[in-house]
Parts: C-alpha cells; structure tokens; sequence
C-alpha cells in the first residue's frame, strides 16, 4: 500500500504581502489534493500573470505557467491531450477578465478543468488598477473617484454557458478545502470564484474585510455557496468515446489516380482561366488537373479570389507537366481563358506576356482585345448554346481541350466521375459535352 501524502506544499514559503487571501486560497487548494491524495505527477497547476501566477512553485506537482488570460487555454489543451491528468487553473479576475472568452468556452464545452479564481477585485501586481470584477463606486488606481463600471458575475456567466460545477465563497470559509475537493472530483468544467484580499491596494482603499465582503455580496444579490452542480458529459471523455470507433483510422481514404490516357504534353504547359467567383472557376480547374494525371501527368493548381467567395474575381493557375513540378508559379500562359470583366480586372499580368505562341480564349466582351496571341471567341450563343452563366468556365475548359487537343477529352470526363459526387458528376458530364461539341465545330 503506497504511503499516505501529508502534503502537497513544498517546504517555500510564501511571497505575498502580509494579509493577502492568496496563501488562505493555497492551503484550501493543499487540503483538498491531500485529501483526495491524488498522484502529484497526475495533478497540473496551470497560472498566468499576476499575484497568483506565483502560487505553483508553492506544490511539488507538475505545473505550466503561461501569459496573461490564458491560462485557460492552455489547461484546455493539456486536458484534451491527457484527459487522465487533474487539471487545475490558478487564475487572478485580471486574468479572467483578459481571458474571458477563453472562460466562457471552456465552460460551454465542459472541459474537464477546475478553475480557482482568486478574486481580489483589482490588479494587485501591477498597481491596483480596476478589474471586470470591481464593484461599482470601488476606488482603485484607474477609478480614484470610485468606479462607474458594474462588476462582472463571473459565477453566473460560466453557468448560463454550461459549467457543471460553480460555486462562490470567501477566502474566510473553513471549508473552503472541501469545496476545492469537490469540484475536482465532479465530472466537467468546474469555477470556484473565491473573494480575496489584496490588503496592498484594493482592500486598504475600500475598507474591505470579512463583514463588508458579505455586505457587497448581499448588497449585489449574488448567492453564495454552491450555484450548480450539473451532470453534463465532461467533453474530452465524451469525445474519445465518439471517436472510438474510428480511432486511429483515416477519416477519408485516399483515392489514388491511376493514368489511364495518353497527352501531348512534352513540357511544362500553363493554363489561366480567369473569371468571376461563384462562376465555378475552380472546380473547373480542378477537372483540367485531375485530367492531367489521369492522362500520366504531374499537375499544380494555384487559385485566387477574395475572401468574399461568391463575388469578385476567381483566377485558377494550372500548370500540366511530363516532369515532377518544383515551382508553381507561372512566368506567362501558354493558354489564357478570359470569361469575365471580374477576371480581366485581375488578368493583366497575364495578358501582358502572352507571345504569338500563345493562345487567348476569350467571350465576346472582349473581342476587339489586342494582343499578339492567337485569338479564339468563344460565341456560345452563336453556337445556339443557352447563356452559360456558372457553367461557362466548365464549357469553356472543354472548348479549349477539345480545340487544341492537348488532353484526352475522355480524361476531362473521367475526372469529373473521379472527383465528385455521382449526381453532380453526371449533371457537369452534360455541362461538358456543351463545351465538346463547341470545341468540336470550332475545328471545321
């Protein structure tokens, strides 16, 4: 039978100024691990800035100590990774208040963390300026004529967003070790929101003591004791146990291409198509790619548009190569699609390289564009082709690959059934037998 552990605290002594409720808070946590007599190397003592970023050096336990207001965060990943570990967050209501968010999610996912807040309602280390926990009327460094703001119900914020244990004391409650105990032990997100006193700035400037802590309480109606004690799911065990039939497994197979065409391809080729977001642009591209492997080539796909999605320009950059590609970018097309004024606002780079080599497919907004390109309009309503609108960029790439026959039009076809959905792909197939058919009169 292992040894009974007396104590958690080191032999260190404490550093707080003489008459702060930071070491009372300490001794409750230091009673409630003694009882529970919880493995020290299982038991993380997490701190950020402030007063109480002093207290884990105090424990021989492991601990982690981070920036200001984070504290919650990084006891969040610690569980998540190590969901056996007793996580234990020794935060101050500068902290909380810098790390609020942080605060609030933790308690609506029901991490399994214990926070202790030691709230001394101000800054204590850096000059007693005035904290979301300082009471209205309250002088401190930033409020000398008395604070106007109203505090901030931390107790009441975690619970409304899902904490499964909340409770509110003072440093003076005898059991506060109890209490502290209890929580750890509760399955899920727990707060113990415990006044303090910061007897260099706060309590000396308020006359703050045990009786008119009670009186600010009452005077807030805010109860105290135990708030909530829930019986949601602690999140990182209900987590693995929904992941546990597919732990350890891909989440998506990888599907490989296997080449089954032919290209004419016999070095790098780079292919623009330029037009509008929401226009179907990429995934028309990604056809043009997926064909190029599919026909025993490396391909690249670069795509632009703005962070607005559904408007603006979209720009894919395609390059098809015999050879493994090291740079994606493109020096100038060798096939440029303008199928938009969105897309020619962004296409001049392009443009302005294109040689007599090179080719320019175009709608018929812009046919009286210069260039010394070889120069093909695309006249789908000519061509008794209904207005295209999102399908142009996909009849388009079908147009240019059946025109200049630089991929197996079957290899366009392929792709699509390779990387959609059935029913998409076979609606897209028609889309491109549009493009085909027009490629294939642009030849007579």
């Amino acid at each position: 039978m292992e040894a009974t552990i007396k104590t958690y605290r080191n032999d260190r002594k404490y550093p707080f100024c003489p008459g702060c409720g930071h070491g009372l808070i300490l001794d409750g946590l230091n009673k409630a691990l003694t009882k529970l007599q919880l493995d020290p190397k299982r038991v993380v003592l997490v701190s950020d800035i402030g007063c109480v970023g002093l207290s884990d050096q105090y424990f021989s336990t492991s601990a982690f100590h981070g920036l200001h207001g984070r504290s919650v965060t990084y006891a969040t990943g610690i569980k998540l990774v190590r969901p056996d570990l007793n996580v234990i967050v020794l935060m101050g209501d500068g902290g909380a208040g810098i790390g609020g968010h942080h605060l609030l999610n933790a308690a609506r996912r029901n991490i399994g963390v214990k926070v202790i807040l030691f709230n001394n309602f101000n800054f204590g280390m850096t000059g007693g300026e005035h904290s979301v926990t300082t009471p209205h009327g309250a002088k401190t460094s930033t409020t000398p004529a008395g604070n106007y703001e109203y505090p901030l119900d931390v107790v009441s914020s975690v619970k409304v967003n899902g904490a499964n244990y909340v409770w509110r004391g003072t440093v003076f409650d005898r059991d506060l070790g109890d209490w502290i105990a209890d929580a750890i032990t509760h399955p899920g997100f727990a707060l113990l929101d415990v006044w303090d006193l910061c007897t260099a700035y706060f309590a000396s400037n308020n006359k703050l003591n045990k009786r008119t802590m009670e009186k600010l309480r009452e005077d807030l109606g805010w109860p105290a004791g135990l708030i909530h004690k829930g019986d949601r799911p602690e999140y990182t065990g209900a987590l693995r146990r929904s992941a546990a039939g597919v732990r350890g497994k891909p989440l998506a197979q990888p599907k490989a291409l296997e080449p089954k065409f032919t290209s004419t391809i016999d070095r790098k080729f780079h292919v623009v198509v330029a037009g509008s977001a929401g226009g179907r642009v990429r995934s028309s591209a990604k056809a043009l790619s997926v064909a190029g492997i599919l026909s025993g080539l490396w391909a690249s796909q670069r795509d632009d548009y703005p962070v607005t999605v559904k408007t603006g320009h979209s720009i894919s950059e395609v390059i098809l190569s015999p050879e493994p590609i090291r740079y994606t970018g493109i020096p100038k097309p060798d096939v440029l699609l303008l199928l938009s004024q969105d897309g020619y606002r962004k296409a001049g780079k392009y443009l302005s390289k294109l040689t007599a080599e090179d080719w320019l497919f175009t709608v018929p907004a812009f046919a009286d564009l210069e260039t010394p390109a070889k120069k093909v309009v695309l006249d789908f309503a000519g061509a008794k082709i209904p207005a295209p609108g999102r399908e142009l960029a996909l009849i388009s790439v079908g147009a240019v690959v059946q025109r200049l026959k630089f991929l197996p039009p079957e290899a366009l076809q392929e792709a699509l059934q390779a990387t959609q959905r059935p029913d998409i792909a076979v609606a897209n197939a028609k889309v491109l037998e549009k493009g085909l058919t027009y490629g294939a009169q642009m030849e007579q």
